[in-house]
């Protein structure tokens, strides 16, 4: 936890609602995203019982599994889901937009938007996880088939699940992560995981300070929790005894039952819905950072390719990466991670602030410019400006860093001196290159001029090169050594995956394929 959110925890606790810890919104919010609010069933391993899901506060469709241990049953809530999943991918593929590459001499195609998952909080991420991985592989013939929209929406889930693991993006959101992202509350990160408890510190119902309001909805009577997890009391009092009441051969009495599920389920699930759409209307009310559509584009572009892979027939996501493959995803998700931290600073001051506490950035006035200097020392003249910033705060940079500014960032300064004041000032002279075209002369505005504040940082937003990796047929013998060839196996259910064969369907009763989860 860094400083300025200690900070601004200790006051929210002091002053009894959530503190913000941003002033702009660092993620993307689609205008149609589509809500998944799952439940789980106790004591079974993702073993899906309930999900409320729709793309509109009004649109709320509500799917359930009466026998949650019965696969039929599980896998048929699968295709149902997928009724609904896939035909919100479709309806974000309609339009595609060109995009240039290779510095304007090739263009390349993407759809102009992509869909948005949200979920009430990481559990529900592990959730989608588990049942994509659950049903990608399943088969729609031979033994124990499975509905063809099945293992497509396996395929989907478990595209979004890995597209939330990478830094910065939005296509599967858990809404408490996004809201502590903005906001920090008076309770423990552990506590924020509850979603009708975050909400109540940040937007409190009139009278209730944010503690009373949290402890009031963590009342399992007042508020359901928000899933995927049922609150056991629920479970062994009314839950059990429907799920019971529909195991009858009697038809009216199982058609009683399942009314009552309904009823039951959707108790459960409807205060979620209403805080997960509640959260989107604050999320809504903060201004997009500048750098937000960037990162969204990368997603437009993950969904465009991924899309394409489906649609030209390639195969699932693998179970497991090889080694190569998983230093490969490592090393993306770690450039992703800190171009991310860089970019939410550029964009907000607020967090910029954590980077001046710890002296990786100050801020000044520009006391001296110099916008026409030229450096002839080298075999043709270039343009090399310089500046006197003055500052009160600390400067750790040593003579010769490399600083940025969030105005400019295409623009590097050099640290050319530091002079500490006796009256608790810092003269740094800087010297500026990038950002001011090819000539000798700068445009307007692209030095900065006497009496400009300027924030300058050791955090770049330059690109930032991938790592070089052997082939997966070169992977070193201390990771393994190559991939072995897949044995021949037979029977129709098996399906031959990373090098091993992997059961590919599943049923209910002797159903010889994997678990559920």
């Amino acid at each position: 936890m860094s400083t300025l959110r200690a900070l601004a925890k200790a006051q929210a606790a002091a002053a009894g609602v959530a503190q913000p810890v941003a002033t702009v919104r660092h993620l993307h919010l689609a205008e149609r995203p589509l809500v998944l609010v799952p439940l789980a069933m106790a004591g079974e391993a993702n073993a899906p019982l309930a999900a409320l899901v729709g793309a509109a506060p009004d649109e709320a469709r509500l799917l359930i599994v009466p026998q949650p241990r019965n696969r039929q049953q599980r896998f048929a809530f699968a295709a149902e889901l997928a009724g609904i999943v896939l035909p919100y991918l479709d309806s974000v593929r309609g339009v595609s937009e060109a995009v240039p590459t290779d510095r304007g001499r090739d263009v390349r195609h993407r759809y102009v938007d992509a869909p948005q998952l949200l979920v009430p909080n990481p559990a529900g991420v592990t959730f989608l996880r588990l049942l994509g991985r659950s049903t990608r592989f399943r088969r729609p013939d031979g033994d124990y088939p499975v509905h063809p929209s099945v293992p497509l929406l396996g395929r989907w889930l478990t595209f979004f699940a890995e597209r939330a693991e990478h830094p910065g993006s939005a296509a599967l959101l858990a809404m408490t992560e996004a809201l502590t992202l903005h906001w920090a509350t008076g309770q423990s990160a552990v506590e924020d995981l509850h979603l009708p408890a975050l909400l109540g510190w940040i937007d409190p119902p009139a009278g209730l300070t944010g503690a009373a309001a949290a402890a009031r909805a963590e009342d399992p009577t007042v508020c359901p929790p928000a899933g995927p997890a049922t609150d056991p009391d629920f479970d062994n009092r009314l839950l059990a005894p429907a799920v019971a009441a529909y195991a009858e051969e009697d038809p009216v009495a199982r058609a009683a039952a399942y009314a009552e599920l309904e009823r039951l389920l959707r108790d459960q699930l409807a205060p979620t819905w209403e805080l997960m759409w509640r959260g989107v209307g604050l999320l809504r009310a903060l201004p997009p950072g500048a750098r937000v559509a960037g990162r969204w584009d990368g997603d437009k572009d993950a969904f465009t390719g991924y899309a394409e892979h489906v649609d030209a027939g390639g195969g699932p996501q693998r179970r497991r990466d090889g080694a190569v493959a998983a230093a490969v995803r490592l090393h993306r998700l770690e450039r992703a991670l800190t171009s991310y931290a860089v970019q939410r600073a550029y964009d907000d001051p607020l967090v910029m602030a954590e980077y001046r506490l710890t002296g990786e950035a100050f801020v000044g006035g520009v006391t001296l410019a110099d916008p026409k200097r030229v450096d002839d020392t080298g075999k043709r003249p270039v343009l090399r400006p310089r500046i006197q910033v003055v500052t009160t705060e600390p400067v750790l940079v040593p003579v010769g860093a490399a600083l940025y500014s969030p105005a400019r960032p295409a623009q590097k300064a050099r640290v050319v001196f530091v002079t500490p004041g006796a009256d608790g000032k810092t003269e740094v002279v800087l010297e500026l290159s990038g950002g001011m075209g090819r000539g000798l002369t700068a445009p307007p505005g692209t030095v900065p001029e006497v009496g400009e504040r300027l924030c300058l940082t050791t955090l770049s937003d330059a690109f930032l090169p991938a790592g070089n990796f052997p082939a997966p047929e070169e992977t070193p013998w201390t990771h393994g050594g190559p991939p072995a060839a897949a044995p021949p196996t037979d029977g129709p259910a098996a399906h031959v995956e990373g090098g091993s064969a992997v059961p590919a369907s599943g049923g209910d009763d002797g159903d010889p394929a994997e678990e559920w989860a």
